[in-house]
């Protein structure tokens, strides 16, 4: 979106502010993956159980709620903007479609491999990357629509998907493997040695993707700062009161909560929302933070932090895959050195520990990723870069 090294001005402010806040959820991610993979043994579900989920991990685990509806909703308004800077709709429906698959296949390839290390693999797990493939392609579809219809249809899929929340279909009806992609998290049976999982069902995120997609005339060129400010504000805090006033009712689309004997878990309980697929006290609760966030990394204009953070921004794709690998591969030099020590895991002995990794880990992949931002800004003539 942005150059890694470029001065901001009112253009690239308003673009860097994306960037910013796309680098600030790949650390949330980081941070959730580091968890991940050293302290395994302590797992949790979806939502989390919380009489046995200490505070300190069930914080680490929401802060990671904000990574993949912050960056659908990126990914749909950065598509707004790639058609304003070309040839309009047509060219971003083209892109959208060839970017979506491009990120399918990398699921199933590079993605895939670098959680599991198995060749050929037995199990193919679809999570976020295949999620926002399959929303770009759907985008590319929806571009068409007029930009009312289009919120419109986003606005329904948000709002209306936990209708669905009962429907389910056996394995072997004919509508089991669509709708285990929609909507219905599962497994698929591919062969008698192959599985895949269905981690991320697509249809709220698409919902997600068009929305974001729909709010990019707010970022348009032509767009005064204040107003576009103004609007954010006024979205991301009404987002936020609605989340607060459905959960409050403690009734549709999402488990409800609890009073406990202490403060604490009754604010976990409170705070405790779905994941798989995205209820929509969750999309309203990230989705409203996310646009607030947005809004105070362009009024914080030409801060450094928020320069830095854009850095991880400008190369999201690369970031990505290479803190997946290191994570693999530095998980595997601990068990060879350390052996087994979490039970059937290594990992670490407090969720302390997963931060302190997570900020030594951000800070080892800051350089490479830096240069990386600043070939794609350079070469804009290769073409392959943009897809990272």
């Amino acid at each position: 979106m942005t150059s890694a090294n470029a001065t901001p001005t009112l253009l690239t402010q308003r673009l860097q502010s994306i960037d910013a806040l796309r680098g600030l959820v790949m650390l949330f991610m980081l941070l959730d993956h580091v968890r991940e993979t050293f302290f395994l043994h302590k797992q949790v579900s979806d939502p989390m159980a919380i009489d046995t989920t200490e505070p300190a991990l069930f914080v680490s685990r929401t802060l990671a709620h904000l990574c993949a509806p912050v960056f659908v909703l990126l990914t749909g308004l950065s598509a707004w903007l790639y058609g304003e800077k070309h040839q309009g709709r047509a060219d971003v429906a083209a892109f959208l479609f060839k970017r979506g698959l491009f990120l399918v296949v990398l699921e199933f390839t590079l993605v895939n491999f670098a959680w599991t290390f198995q060749l050929p693999p037995t199990v193919i797990y679809l999570q976020v990357i295949w999620a926002i493939g399959i929303s770009m392609i759907g985008l590319s579809l929806l571009v068409w629509l007029p930009r009312a219809a289009l919120l419109a249809l986003g606005a329904l899929i948000i709002a209306g998907h936990n209708l669905l929340d009962g429907v389910h279909f056996d394995a072997g009806s004919a509508l089991h493997v669509p709708w285990a992609i929609l909507h219905d998290r599962g497994w698929l049976e591919v062969s008698e040695h192959l599985r895949l999982r269905t981690s991320y069902p697509v249809l709220p995120w698409v919902g997600v993707i068009a929305f974001g997609y729909g709010l990019g005339p707010w970022f348009g060129r032509a767009s005064q700062p204040a107003q576009r400010q103004q609007r954010l504000l006024l979205a991301g805090a009404g987002t936020l009161l609605g989340f607060v006033l459905l959960r409050l009712l403690n009734g549709y689309g999402e488990a409800p909560w609890a009073a406990y004997p202490n403060v604490v878990q009754t604010l976990m309980s409170l705070f405790n929302i779905t994941k798989y697929p995205p209820s929509l006290l969750f999309l309203a609760l990230t989705l409203g933070t996310g646009l607030l966030l947005l809004r105070g990394f362009e009024r914080a204009g030409q801060a450094r932090w928020v320069a830095a953070l854009a850095v991880l921004g400008a190369a999201p794709m690369f970031f990505y895959l290479l803190h997946l690998y290191v994570l693999k591969v530095l998980y595997l030099a601990a068990v060879a050195v350390f052996g087994l020590n979490q039970g059937a895991y290594f990992g670490f002995d407090s969720i302390g520990a997963v931060w302190v990794g997570a900020a030594l880990l951000a800070l080892a992949l800051y350089l490479p990723t830096r240069g990386f931002a600043r070939l794609k800004a350079r070469r804009r003539d290769i073409a392959w870069l943009k897809y990272f």
